[in-house]
């Protein structure tokens, strides 16, 4: 039996009985674009095997016979910030609280992948806000962090993304986020510097119009 489509590309229900659910479910996913992890899986492995292939290595040796799985699955673990929203992630953690001096969380770890190179950076970053009326749960900050240092990334553009999160957030009166990290593009391949590391701040509200508080800022995360 032929599939029958509406006017709009979907299956209609007299095409019920062509398939399961499941494979109903899939071909509408396919006509709007959203792929399947299952398919995304079985393509990165595919390409994982390919390039282990052309670096010489014998894809058949016992202890690459799993690799490509593995690689596709670990790279899918690195990326998964694009799955998430801000949204979902803040969960209601807003809190009305009149409260209106300055909140740091500071040495939140993280690690990313440079879209360049696609080799790691690592490091530690800083977050501090004003409130204007609302705070944020503190676990959300390091959740906003991971949300979007598991992607592929430069830093530079992290630390404004974090920064216009939290303006998203809670609408604070300033937010401060600086990251200090050390990039395996610099370390691994290139001018191999190991002991090189990379300093990115964005200042909104009242730490880039204020001096001084843009200074306490400062002076507290370098506080040790």
């Amino acid at each position: 039996m032929s599939r029958i489509e509406n006017e709009s590309g979907f299956l209609s229900s007299d095409a019920a009985s062509v398939g399961s659910e499941d494979d109903l479910k899939i071909d509408t996913q396919k006509r709007n674009g959203v792929i399947p992890k299952e398919d995304h899986l079985k393509s990165m492995r595919d390409a994982y095997q390919s390039i282990i292939q052309h670096v010489g290595e014998d894809i058949n040796r016992q202890g690459l016979l799993k690799t490509p799985e593995r690689a596709a699955k670990a790279m899918m673990a690195f990326t998964k910030g694009y799955d998430e929203q801000l949204d979902e992630l803040l969960n209601e953690a807003v809190f009305d609280e009149d409260h209106d001096e300055m909140v740091i969380v500071k040495d939140i770890e993280m690690f990313s992948l440079c879209e360049h190179h696609l080799v790691p950076f690592m490091g530690k970053v800083h977050i501090g806000y004003i409130p204007n009326k609302k705070v944020l749960g503190l676990s959300k900050l390091a959740r906003i962090v991971e949300m979007f240092s598991r992607r592929l990334q430069v830093q530079e553009r992290l630390t404004k993304q974090i920064a216009t999160a939290m303006v998203q957030a809670v609408q604070p009166s300033g937010v401060a986020v600086v990251i200090e990290a050390s990039h395996m593009c610099m370390v691994m391949r290139g001018v191999q510097k190991i002991n090189a590391s990379t300093t990115t701040s964005c200042m909104l509200g009242v730490f880039r119009d204020d001096p001084k508080t843009r200074e306490e800022f400062l002076n507290l995360i370098n506080k040790r």
